[in-house]
């Protein structure tokens, strides 16, 4: 599968360390560089902002979704190739799913872990077959990654779900897993055996 769209799971915060913001830089405008489309949240603040901030830049597209209730707030961002303001949670995490090919998790809060973990979950279940990479910039999400594998061991989780993710440190790494296939999950009905 060809990736032409991208979706990245970022922070919004703005408290963050600077190693935090370049990373977000080199993301937008590697993927703007490389012609794949950003689907993101929305926002203008955090990683989220700059982020979309790099992708215009270096010519890229950005497609933000973002529900009412947090527009409201104006913290929207106001010169995105395309914003669509929806009207709950729920609908922007799938509208998002739908429009992308493949996930990119950069670090972020609860409202990072929450998108990525209904992706990892959606993928387990079959539910898509897309790439989700997390970037593991100085070992952001290594207790994540950790507690994935304490799932395994424990038999909360099968060891297939070792696989449903990848994880990179640069950007380089980050453009040969998604021309790379995703890996293929077992069969939904074999979770439950």
């Amino acid at each position: 599968m060809s990736i032409q769209s991208v979706c990245v799971y970022c922070g919004s915060s703005n408290r963050i360390d600077e190693k935090y913001k370049q990373l977000a830089r080199d993301v937008g405008k590697t993927l703007a560089t490389h012609n794949m489309q950003v689907v993101y949240g929305g926002g203008h603040v955090g990683l989220m902002g700059i982020m979309a901030d790099s992708c215009l830049e270096a010519g890229g597209k950005i497609t933000g979704i973002i529900p009412e209730h947090i527009r409201v707030h104006e913290v929207q961002h106001k010169g995105l190739s395309e914003l669509l303001v929806v009207d709950s949670m729920h609908e922007r995490k799938s509208l998002m799913a739908e429009k992308s090919d493949a996930f990119v998790v950069l670090p972020g809060g609860f409202g990072t872990l929450d998108e990525t973990f209904e992706i990892l979950t959606w993928k387990q279940l079959s539910l898509h077959d897309k790439p989700i990479i997390f970037y593991n910039l100085d070992g952001f999400w290594d207790p994540v990654i950790n507690f994935v594998k304490t799932l395994v061991e424990t038999r909360f989780a099968p060891e297939a779900n070792l696989k449903i993710f990848k994880t990179v440190t640069t950007t380089n790494d980050l453009l040969a897993a998604l021309l790379s296939p995703a890996e293929k999950m077992e069969a939904p009905e074999d979770k439950w055996k």
